[in-house]
């Protein structure tokens, strides 16, 4: 008597995706926001300062992540407008959103660690105060708030990975149009009985003529 191999369902394992799915899904929400949220509270914080010669006496300067580089701030803004729009498209455009995504965590950490040692903000500060153009910062020293945006950028780049690798069991953002892309078909208005007086009050709610003239 032969044994026959039990093969599993293909189904079978679609309970396990649809937790991965639910569970990535979360932290790429969580982790999105709160490194755009992180990105750009580090921007507005000061991140180097110094001092500058100025009529024999030291003036101190100080610059903002703002003044250094722009760059971090606006990407924050648009990985923050990608991981929204990962909802609204489907297939390649959904990898390609979520690839816009990490790279925007990216280019936060790349611009911050650059900022992290530029004195060019200092150095303009020190000029304009000076009245000599070929005047730089003196004393020069940052703060921690560079890696700040760095870590920013990290939870945002994790929120593009997850999008790559688990958005295709995302849901998306409506679901009025099937996967055929028709949409669905609406339900009909329940038919009006003239005896019954409760259906022509339910039809006058509903903004129809219960008389169909």
């Amino acid at each position: 008597m032969g044994y026959v191999t039990a093969v599993p369902h293909p189904r079978s394992e679609a309970p396990g995706s649809a937790r991965a799915g639910r569970l990535s899904l979360a932290v790429a929400l969580l982790s999105g926001a709160l490194g755009a949220a992180v990105a750009l509270l580090a921007t507005r914080q000061e991140w180097s300062q110094g001092t500058a010669t100025v009529a024999g006496g030291a003036f101190p300067l100080t610059a903002k992540g703002s003044d250094v580089t722009g760059v971090p701030a606006a990407l924050a803004i648009v990985g923050l407008a990608a991981l929204v729009a990962v909802f609204a498209v489907r297939r390649a455009g959904r990898l390609v959103v979520a690839a816009l995504l990490a790279l925007s965590g990216v280019g936060i950490i790349a611009a911050a660690l650059l900022g992290a040692a530029d004195s060019s903000a200092l150095d303009e500060q020190a000029a304009q105060a000076s009245g000599d153009t070929s005047a730089s910062v003196d004393a020069l020293s940052h703060t921690a708030w560079p890696y700040v945006a760095v870590v920013g950028g990290v939870l945002i780049l994790l929120a593009g990975l997850l999008a790559l690798r688990y958005g295709r069991l995302w849901p998306g953002m409506s679901g009025r149009y099937e996967r055929s892309g028709t949409p669905q078909p609406r339900r009909k208005a329940p038919a009006v009985d003239p005896d019954r007086p409760e259906d022509l009050w339910k039809a006058l709610d509903r903004g129809e003529d219960p008389t169909g003239a």
